[in-house]
């Protein structure tokens, strides 16, 4: 009898998810409360091989809480970006503990690329954009190549640009077609604050200092009563958003990034 015929193997270059994909499930949790989406995309893998990216900033307890009521080996991606203030990096460290979550990955940018683009680590100063890129977007792109979904903390109120986020998008950073999910999106100022209050988590230590959205220490200004919670980020700059949640902002990949597309 004849060997069978082998299959020839094929290599899918399909995006990971689709529009359609998270139109579905924003339609199947559209009453659904945090946790229990939480605890179903998880628990059936929904969203595949999925990591939060976290900056321990002012209200990112809330998200790793809860994350970590559900399934505390979730990997949490954490940009150590060299420019944090010493109270993030305390604070990270504190609420890693705290929730017991076993999987902190901290992404640092390519020595390289900083050598030749940073050398004096002021290009914060005359080009934050490039400062992110190096920092924050592309040491993101690359971790976020081993999964097919990401967590994020975004919130409505936070700024116009967040307002009216879906729960379930599309990733448009890259073609590689991941999800993005905002567990958080549709919830007030009000609303984190009391889960603060009612789980007892320890705020961030520059919050009481006038500083409601915490980012790289150069770029990340107080902020007045009654301002946009967002506006001491990149104050005095045309700028909204880091990087890693902006369309095509990982479409000039590093050198030896190779997504699975």
């Amino acid at each position: 009898m004849g060997e069978a015929a082998r299959s020839i193997d094929r290599l899918d270059t399909a995006p990971r998810f689709t529009a359609a994909d998270a139109e579905a499930l924003n339609a199947r949790f559209a009453d659904t409360p945090t946790k229990d989406m939480l605890a179903s995309v998880l628990a059936e893998g929904l969203a595949g091989r999925i990591a939060a990216v976290s900056s321990f900033g002012a209200e990112s307890a809330v998200l790793l809480h809860l994350i970590a009521s559900v399934d505390p080996s979730v990997p949490v991606l954490f940009l150590d970006t060299g420019k944090h203030f010493p109270e993030t990096l305390a604070y990270r460290d504190e609420i890693v503990a705290r929730l017991g979550l076993t999987n902190l990955i901290n992404l640092t940018p390519d020595a390289e690329v900083l050598a030749k683009k940073d050398e004096s680590g002021l290009r914060w100063s005359y080009d934050p954009d490039g400062c992110c890129e190096i920092r924050k977007v592309l040491p993101l792109a690359r971790a976020l190549d081993q999964f097919d979904a990401s967590f994020t903390g975004r919130k409505g109120f936070q700024s116009a640009t967040r307002a009216g986020l879906p729960r379930f998008e599309l990733d448009q950073t890259d073609l590689a077609g991941r999800l993005k999910v905002n567990p958080l999106v549709d919830w007030s100022s009000d609303q984190i604050q009391s889960y603060f209050a009612a789980t007892g988590l320890p705020p961030h230590p520059l919050v009481s200092q006038g500083y409601p959205s915490i980012g790289c220490m150069p770029c990340t200004s107080k902020v007045a009563p009654g301002e946009d919670p967002r506006s001491g980020r990149w104050k005095g700059w045309d700028k909204t958003e880091c990087g890693i949640h902006v369309d095509g902002a990982a479409s000039e990949l590093p050198p030896g990034f190779d997504p699975a597309f």
